[in-house]
């Protein structure tokens, strides 16, 4: 968690507490469902957590914007984000289930009420963004 505090260190308490609380909620979802490499749980906030942040460093999202996480997996780099912008509104979806199901449970555990988490796939998805955000959905094609 120190790394968080390391390049933000302007979280307020209620952002403190959600970030310290992803370590624990993570463990016991693993536990029942990969959804985090088992060995870089011990790095969840290096690994995970800081590399979801990293886009915060250059952009600043809106309140009331729409950012939408393609392939979250287990809710990255959404589920960070969501607790960094707290007023914008994150739509998380992934074609996997239980990945879906554990994104869901963290958010009500961290009362994350800007996270709309749902299986599907992307290119099925109706609405309008204003960002679009993925972490390692898809391996690079070569041209």
């Amino acid at each position: 968690m120190e790394i968080i505090l390391k390049y933000f260190p302007n979280l307020s308490a209620k952002q403190r507490e959600q970030f310290v609380a992803l370590s624990p909620l993570y463990k016991e979802w693993n536990e029942k469902i990969n959804v985090v490499s088992r060995k870089d749980m011990d790095e969840l906030y290096t690994h995970h957590v800081l590399h979801s942040l990293a886009i915060a460093k250059f952009i600043e999202f809106q309140p009331n914007a729409h950012v939408l996480d393609v392939g979250t997996g287990g809710g990255f780099p959404g589920i960070p984000l969501a607790i960094l912008f707290p007023q914008t509104k994150f739509h998380l979806v992934d074609s996997i289930g239980k990945k879906i199901t554990v994104v869901t449970e963290v958010a009500k555990a961290l009362g994350l009420d800007n996270v709309l988490a749902e299986k599907s796939r992307a290119e099925e998805l109706m609405g309008d963004y204003d960002f679009v955000i993925s972490r390692a959905v898809a391996p690079w094609l070569s041209c």
